[in-house]
């Protein structure tokens, strides 16, 4: 009888945990199907031919938004060209040839550090670094050039804050994909008479890939949605034309939504709902090629 009513009351305390947990769970997702539905529901009216493909009439945000897809997809792809190889370049080096000395503890500190800093600050730090500092000392000593070149606001600049912002993320999902090969593959490796150069770069980054891949898609996304660090590096509120180098500035969506949303008088919903809905549906696109690409290194992968 005594355990009869032990059991009864063990699967109460069961289903009111999992009633918990359920609420819990809806209260997070449910504000994001909230908002999916709401830019979905008022986007779509506005999704047109001429709204994807001609470029903006005016400062008020009349016509498309051609000149900002283009943008960030040239801002999505230039982050990620130079996160990437750094990112994965740190990783393998903290992870398999830094050792755990103190050096190395101080450095993971900072990454995990950077990873909170505000994106203001990254905003900050890069048209000081790479605006000011990089780029006018190109045009003072190397080009000296009677007007900004490189010492303004530009996409390469854009593209280099955007890879400092991101790089936590790259450096952080590469480490956790290289410790979870196991060792065996490296000793086995070493022990047919590899160098550990050789090791990494056949054995154990390969078997990584999926992980790495993770990084990289996290910080895509983390890159497209940023609007503080681009606004005040590479970002133009009007452009109607496509920028014609690296030392151009460009519309972004993100940063073009902004402007709408706190410029333009009297925006409507649809034109910032259909804004938003552009630059989701980029961020999913890449996402989902990113995934494909994933799953196939998986499927690859025999261990």
């Amino acid at each position: 009888m005594g355990a009869d009513r032990s059991v009864a009351r063990n699967r109460a305390v069961e289903r009111i945990a999992f009633g918990v947990i359920g609420a819990l769970t809806f209260l997070v997702i449910g504000p994001i199907l909230w908002l999916f539905g709401y830019i979905l529901w008022h986007g779509l009216p506005q999704m047109s031919w001429s709204f994807l493909r001609l470029p903006p009439r005016a400062i008020d945000a009349g016509g498309g938004i051609y000149p900002a897809i283009v943008g960030t997809l040239y801002l999505m792809v230039g982050t990620i060209a130079i996160a990437l190889p750094l990112g994965i370049g740190g990783a393998i080096y903290l992870t398999e040839y830094a050792g755990r000395s103190r050096l190395v503890r101080l450095v993971h500190l900072a990454i995990v550090n950077l990873a909170g800093v505000p994106s203001i600050v990254h905003g900050l730090f890069g048209l000081g670094f790479f605006v000011l500092f990089v780029g006018g000392g190109i045009d003072r000593y190397v080009l000296r050039a009677d007007r900004p070149v490189w010492g303004q606001p530009c996409l390469l600049w854009g593209f280099c804050t955007l890879a400092v912002v991101i790089l936590p993320i790259v450096i952080t999902a590469t480490e956790e994909a290289l410790l979870a090969v196991p060792a065996a593959f490296r000793e086995a490796s070493l022990g047919l008479g590899a160098t550990r150069w050789q090791t990494v770069r056949r054995v154990v980054l390969p078997a990584a890939l999926p992980g790495v891949l993770t990084g990289a898609i996290l910080g895509v996304g983390r890159a497209a949605g940023e609007t503080a660090p681009v606004m005040i590096t590479c970002a133009a509120s009007f452009m109607p034309s496509l920028p014609r180098g690296l030392n151009d500035q460009a519309m972004l969506l993100p940063y073009h939504l902004y402007f709408v949303v706190t410029q333009v008088p009297h925006p409507t919903v649809q034109l910032q709902a259909g804004i938003a809905l552009v630059l989701v549906g980029l961020v999913f696109m890449i996402n989902i090629a990113a995934v494909m690409a994933r799953t196939r290194a998986r499927r690859r992968r025999r261990w």
